[in-house]
């Protein structure tokens, strides 16, 4: 089957779970959140949780592993946490829980990125895999960013991601 096939074929009721990783936002001031939701929606995805977490790797792993668990989360995707200070864990803990990476999501990513920031696109951690079976998308957390990942990778994907990993079961 082709890659334009698979495309055609949409998976329906794609579940996805949305967490923002912030020491500072509230879901008043979640901008990246609200746009991933609101993306998400508009292309008749399932939003089946969406929360706010602080950038801790104890509450960041344990949310992620409660998304891997839950049979109501095809997809998990984060905004934040992924630059390179100290607080920022988004990328160790998501890279401990992915089985298979999506490498290409991270490079493609910081190429889309460098095109509208330059080289400070290399100081983000996006990146993608699986775990369990589960999707994982780690976006930055600017709403630039986030807009970004969601328009040119992840919403033209996300159908043929979920198609492969659901295909054999």
């Amino acid at each position: 089957m082709s890659i334009e096939e698979h495309k055609k074929t949409r998976m329906k009721n794609i579940k996805v779970m949305v967490v923002t990783i912030s020491d500072t936002r509230t879901f008043e001031t979640d901008k990246s959140g609200r746009i991933m939701c609101e993306l998400l929606s508009k292309n008749f995805f399932e939003i089946t949780r969406y929360q706010i977490i602080k950038d801790e790797l104890v509450d960041i792993k344990s949310t992620l592993n409660s998304g891997i668990e839950d049979l109501n989360a095809d997809v998990i995707l984060t905004n934040g946490g992924t630059g390179i200070s100290n607080r920022d864990v988004t990328y160790d803990v998501v890279d401990e829980l992915i089985d298979k990476p999506i490498h290409g999501f991270g490079e493609l990513f910081r190429m889309l990125s460098y095109e509208e920031i330059g080289s400070a696109s290399m100081l983000s951690r996006a990146l993608a895999g699986t775990a369990k079976g589960t999707v994982i998308f780690s976006t930055p957390g600017s709403t630039g960013a986030v807009k970004l990942a969601m328009e040119k990778l992840i919403l033209p994907e996300l159908v043929h991601i979920v198609n492969e990993l659901k295909k054999d079961n």
